[in-house]
């Protein structure tokens, strides 16, 4: 159950879901199968049972196809024309949309008002709603840092501070994403230890498919 104004922060959730598996032999990754249905649904229902209120979705490597394909009812999707450039325009993108939310889905939350967005990539399906939910009650005001660890190694999901965005989002470039803001301000960094509930792996090649259901 997410939260809502009345009993705590209002958290969203933000999907980074354009990559076009360069490596997979061009496979966009939001489509690889993994238990039946496209992986972007299994993302996205982690950072709703997570508690997110709302999910905007950053999609670019076959966009079209991914809204075919994938049942994503109540989600912001958001298109990155730019998605080959790296996973930076992508969080440029989707911290921008969460800043000037467009109008909601049917059915679908508002992101307007959020304090916080917890940032998690498509590609991750090791890292269940419970490492989610730990990083999110980090939370303590709008200018909150705090991110998954793994063996004190810091990893995803991040959570930044609705007062973070602008910033965020001018030093997000190439493929680093966050990260050059997150160095610069390590000492203001929440770790939060999910190695215990959750595998940070990554689907990059051929070899890591098998971790897919």
């Amino acid at each position: 159950m997410g939260h809502t104004t009345t009993d705590g922060p209002r958290i969203a959730g933000l999907l980074l879901a354009a990559g076009g598996g360069r490596r997979l032999g061009g496979r966009p990754k939001a489509l690889l199968e993994h238990r039946g249905r496209p992986l972007v649904e299994h993302a996205v229902a982690v950072l709703r049972a997570g508690g997110c209120d709302v999910v905007h979705v950053v999609l670019g490597a076959a966009a079209g196809a991914v809204r075919e394909r994938a049942s994503l009812p109540g989600c912001v999707l958001v298109d990155n024309p730019d998605w080959e450039g790296g996973m930076g325009s992508s969080l440029r993108v989707g911290l921008a949309s969460l800043a000037s939310p467009p109008l909601a889905p049917a059915g679908g939350a508002d992101a307007a008002g959020a304090d916080a967005v917890v940032v998690s990539l498509v590609d991750q399906p090791g890292i269940g709603p419970e490492a989610v939910r730990r990083v999110a009650a980090a939370y303590r005001s709008r200018g909150a840092l705090a991110a998954a660890s793994y063996g004190g190694k810091r990893g995803h999901p991040v959570l930044i501070g609705a007062d973070r965005w602008a910033d965020v989002g001018l030093s997000a470039e190439g493929d680093r994403g966050a990260r050059a803001y997150l160095n610069e301000h390590e000492a203001a960094i929440v770790l939060v230890e999910c190695g215990d509930v959750a595998e940070p792996y990554d689907i990059d090649t051929v070899d890591d498919l098998a971790h897919l259901e």
